[in-house]
């Protein structure tokens, strides 16, 4: 049975899933890991989705609050054990959902080229390309998306 909770970066079950994220990514990303690493701090998530399976957490996805009625998707990720089943998709309904009932007008995210994973399952759930934003402006290995809610 899958369940789906809000609630913030305090939470152990999203600090542990993080810390997975936060190991898989330092492998992918390589040299322009601390780069990266500087953007994805925790500490003041007030928007989380952890997804459990069987009372397991398995994945979670955050957002952050950006000016104009926009929020960032921020550190989404699914253990290895839950992927292929549609989770990271519910995880992202869950959080555009919320952002909705908050009058959010629009999602934007950036993930990596070394990313596949992500770049394919943004793509499947209705995010476009768009250029780069803030941090990520003139960052090559960088794709960022954005969705009109």
């Amino acid at each position: 049975m899958m369940a789906f909770i809000r609630t913030n970066s305090k939470n152990e079950d999203f600090v542990n899933l993080v810390k997975f994220l936060d190991a898989d990514l330092k492998i992918r990303d390589g040299e322009d890991h601390a780069f990266y690493n500087q953007f994805n701090k925790i500490d003041a998530l007030q928007h989380v989705i952890v997804a459990y399976k069987n009372e397991n957490p398995i994945g979670c996805g955050a957002f952050k609050i950006h000016p104009n009625n926009t929020v960032e998707i921020k550190r989404m990720y699914v253990s290895p054990k839950g992927r292929r089943l549609g989770i990271a998709s519910k995880i992202l309904t869950e959080l555009e959902l919320w952002a909705k009932e908050l009058g959010v007008k629009k999602c934007i995210l950036e993930t990596g080229k070394k990313q596949p994973e992500a770049i394919a399952l943004y793509k499947k759930c209705g995010y476009t390309i768009t250029a780069n934003f803030g941090f990520y402006e003139n960052v090559e290995n960088s794709v960022c998306f954005q969705k009109l809610l």
